[in-house]
């Protein structure tokens, strides 16, 4: 009898067939029978804390459009990443995410490092859970996890893999496993022709059109396709209320910005348009509560997304599943300039020269204006300052697509890990990570893996001391006196420079700009400290 491949082998060839080769990890001895003696063609990204790594993995499929592999240690090492799974979810990233347990003979005495229900564990953050039934199941699970992970909507999934597995043999005559890394899986579809059809007459006939166009009109390449069709139909352009991705150039004369975060408030702002077509993303990620209509009378909302739950749940509007670029072709190929009375997009209001700060610190207005002006070609941000990220939109031109990201999910934790893995993904565009104080801390551990891997990255921390977003909220809400949400002082400078980062903190607009452009020339990675104001409220 002719032996056959090991698991393992079988595995990594699996793995290399998507392009799989880039391991984003933090080893335990669960895990080390996967990662022994990897071949020359892997890399292993290590992170210090498991969000990290998540993190890490999380920007670099996003960047790269591609499923990112990551290798979690046992129950553990999934715990400490739970945070980060929810943040890739909500992001769209692919991620297949691996962690190892227990030998097989022993799980049912739950011996030490067990991970006991691991399919439970990671649910219901990720789209397929899994722990093969046997061996020799263990590639074909992982190429099934490739593919689910790649499926609209993209996102994470975790397979749990008994450590005795990658040692297996298989069986040459009943296991195939060279079919199972040769499988193509093709995802992307088309918008239902009689849907098209509908679409195509009320945007012909609108009078008033507007567009919203989310981040996955970005993530399925259709950023410059979004462009052509709202310049054929003359429409104003919002960004959606609350999104990972840009999908349209934010320096674009009829782009206005973001639509408010609540109900009534987009509402408001959608009344003087008779037709809303909303591309790539969800109708709507409302935050906070405040009730009204979800559409002003005599406004129709047309809905494209190839998530099938998002078009769904929607409170309002006819929708076509599909995928958002294919669609925008498709309608490019069809819809006119509209009736002769259709109304140009209204003018967009200029910005107002920057404020500045108070107590002798710059403002954000200062300091994302400053930026503005020593943005670099081909530049990427991204965003974990929340407080601050409007006046990052409406300041920073993005006029590329992949140009930039933020967590959809709404939680801490992304911003510096994610901009490590986009450096990682593309070292020829230099990065910012435009990161809060309070944000930083959640990984802070990224500064390591940046400095290991001298990515292109600069990471602009604005200090105020305060966790700014939930004040806001706060007032919002009308929740007076919540404790926590000042912060201690904390020496980024030297917390950067422990990590291997230079480091310095600037007081000035003239200060600043030296600082940045430091910072883009590299060669790797650099924190430039920045007091701001407290929010005031």
């Amino acid at each position: 009898m002719v032996s056959g491949p090991t698991v393992r082998e079988a595995s990594l060839e699996v793995f290399r067939a998507h392009g799989m080769t880039t391991v984003f990890g933090n080893p335990g001895s669960t895990e080390l029978p996967m990662i022994a003696d990897l071949p020359d063609d892997f890399r292993y990204v290590l992170g210090l804390q498991e969000a990290v790594v998540v993190g890490m993995a999380d920007g670099y499929a996003q960047a790269t459009g591609r499923p990112a592999l990551v290798n979690l240690h046992t129950a553990p090492g999934v715990g400490n990443a739970a945070g980060a799974i929810v943040n890739a979810a909500a992001n769209g990233a692919p991620l297949v995410i691996t962690a190892g347990q227990q030998v097989r003979p022993m799980i049912n005495l739950e011996a030490l490092l067990t991970n006991v229900d691991a399919t439970v564990l990671p649910r219901p953050a990720v789209k397929l859970s899994m722990e093969p039934a046997r061996p020799a199941d263990v590639p074909a699970v992982l190429a099934r996890a490739i593919h689910v992970a790649m499926s609209p909507p993209r996102g994470p999934v975790f397979v749990s893999i008994p450590m005795d597995d990658w040692d297996a043999v298989l069986d040459p005559e009943t296991e195939a496993a060279a079919l199972v890394a040769g499988r193509r899986v093709h995802h992307r579809a088309g918008p239902d022709p009689e849907g098209l059809d509908a679409f195509v007459a009320a945007l012909d006939g609108a009078r008033a059109p507007a567009m919203v166009v989310g981040g996955d009109v970005d993530a399925s390449g259709g950023f410059h396709d979004a462009v052509a069709l709202a310049e054929r139909l003359g429409a104003t352009v919002f960004a959606p209320p609350s999104d990972g991705r840009v999908g349209f150039p934010t320096d674009h004369p009829q782009f206005r910005g973001a639509l408010p975060m609540a109900i009534a408030p987009v509402a408001e702002t959608l009344a003087p348009y008779d037709v809303v077509l909303v591309l790539g993303t969800a109708v709507f990620r409302y935050y906070p509560y405040v009730p009204g209509r979800f559409l002003p009378e005599g406004t129709r909302l047309l809905h494209v997304t190839a998530d099938p739950d998002q078009a769904a749940r929607a409170p309002m509007g006819d929708a076509v599943v599909a995928d958002p670029t294919l669609t925008i072709r498709a309608l490019l190929e069809r819809v006119g300039p509209g009736p002769d009375d259709r109304a140009a997009p209204p003018p967009a209001q200029e910005l107002a020269a920057p404020q500045g700060g108070s107590g002798g610190r710059l403002s954000a207005e200062e300091v994302f204006a400053t930026l503005a002006q020593e943005w670099p070609e081909g530049g990427v941000i991204v965003n974990e300052a929340p407080s601050h990220r409007p006046i990052a939109m409406a300041r920073v031109p993005l006029a590329r697509p992949g140009s930039s990201y933020f967590s959809a999910s709404g939680g801490l934790g992304f911003g510096l890990s994610a901009a490590v893995g986009v450096a990682l993904a593309d070292p020829q565009r230099p990065v910012l990570a435009a990161i809060g104080d309070g944000s930083l801390q959640y990984t802070v551990q990224a500064l390591a893996s940046a400095a290991s891997l001298q990515v292109p990255l600069t990471v602009l921390v604005l200090d105020n001391r305060e966790y700014g977003i939930l004040k806001w909220f706060a007032a919002k809400e009308q929740t007076p006196k919540v404790p926590g949400l000042d912060l201690p002082l904390v020496d980024h400078v030297g917390l950067a420079q422990a990590y291997g980062v230079p480091a310095e903190s600037v007081g000035g607009v003239d200060e600043l700009r030296a600082a940045l452009r430091r910072g883009f020339a590299g060669p790797g990675p650099r924190l430039v400290h920045v007091p701001v104001p407290p929010s005031g409220y």
